[in-house]
């Protein structure tokens, strides 16, 4: 995953701030993620892969970690820790991605040319717009708009 995120200076408070309302990533630990087993890890792994890539579950606007973690009987608290320890990132990131990958195919291809990035956004999981250009940006490093202009000769 390749980041290509601007910095913007303030002058009144001094700090650096981000377009789209992007904050810098913190790394966290959290000990419960080693007391996982890895046979159950790896069989929730599949099943989440399934359920969230296979079935494009992603695309719902409203699917959470609960309504994941009730689907395979489990807690969020151990589906989180998967997630994180299996893909690299949290499960809203997660969804992101993949998402971010269905936009990108739509906005490529001639089929979608009469579709504008709302209906776009929404036909790939996002509930708002605001969440779909601040995801995007962060994942692809620039506008959805810069992006379909930049495939429409291909």
């Amino acid at each position: 995953m390749e980041n290509k995120q601007g910095v913007i200076n303030t002058e009144n408070d001094g700090q650096a701030k981000m377009p789209y309302n992007l904050r810098e990533r913190k790394i966290k630990s959290a000990p419960y993620r080693d007391l996982i087993r890895t046979e159950l890890a790896d069989e929730l792994y599949e099943r989440i892969y399934e359920l969230v890539v296979t079935q494009k579950r992603y695309k719902q606007p409203n699917f959470s970690a609960s309504d994941l973690a009730k689907m395979l009987k489990t807690n969020t608290r151990y589906l989180s820790a998967v997630v994180n320890s299996k893909f690299k990132m949290n499960f809203s990131c997660l969804l992101n991605e993949y998402r971010i990958k269905e936009a990108k195919r739509m906005l490529a291809d001639k089929r979608y040319a009469g579709k504008n990035i709302e209906e776009i956004s929404a036909m790939s999981g996002f509930a708002n717009r605001q969440s779909f250009y601040a995801a995007f940006y962060r994942i692809v490093g620039i506008t959805p708009n810069e992006y379909r202009k930049n495939h429409e000769n291909i």
